[in-house]
């Protein structure tokens, strides 16, 4: 239930405004806008029910991704840990101000970037729900394209990612993945399903 419509709308425009200004292409769109209308599609086939703080913390999820860039931290495994860190602070400050500006109050820009920066997954419905998206849109739009990037993993290496991820994710959206919620990449189905069985 959305408590203010014009306001909710407001928020997303800036959030989308944000987003637009990435330099990346993707199908040719930027690259952060086209992830967040991803983002926002899946929570309206998952979850229509979902809070409206879900709804906007899956919307700033990735908010002006580029301006933290990999490369701006040590490439190690500590430094790849850092740089998630720092993006998730990140997109969860931007988002905020963001928010602010859009007339939000400071409940509502607390409680999205509390889920915007991951805290509380499997403890708080926003966090988890914002997780869920997250992971669903990855398998469904993001999976295959990772894998061509990454030619060089294992099996095992595979079915660890896979793993994880799954790990993150609830019995719902476990349920929703593997009945047709989302559209499965074809080519990484077995290992898919070799991963999750056991």
């Amino acid at each position: 239930m959305i408590a203010n419509q014009d306001r909710f709308n407001k928020t997303l425009a800036l959030f989308d405004a944000a987003n637009a200004q990435d330099p990346n292409q993707d199908e040719g769109q930027p690259k952060e806008l086209l992830y967040a209308q991803r983002m926002t599609a899946m929570i309206g086939r998952y979850a229509p029910e979902a809070s409206e703080v879900a709804q906007l913390a899956v919307r700033a999820q990735h908010i002006e991704r580029w301006k933290v860039p990999r490369s701006s931290y040590p490439m190690t495994k500590e430094g790849y840990y850092a740089w998630r860190t720092g993006l998730y602070k990140f997109h969860a400050e931007t988002a905020g101000a963001l928010m602010q500006q859009a007339g939000n109050d400071e409940a509502m820009i607390e409680q999205v970037k509390m889920a915007v920066s991951k805290r509380g997954i499997k403890t708080n419905p926003d966090t988890q729900m914002m997780e869920d998206v997250t992971d669903l849109v990855f398998i469904e739009s993001y999976m295959l394209g990772f894998a061509g990037q990454h030619a060089e993993y294992s099996e095992e290496k595979w079915l660890d990612i896979i793993r994880k991820t799954w790990k993150k994710m609830s019995d719902r959206a476990h349920t929703f993945a593997t009945s047709g919620g989302i559209k499965l990449p074809e080519p990484l189905v077995p290992l898919i399903l070799k991963a999750i069985a056991n």
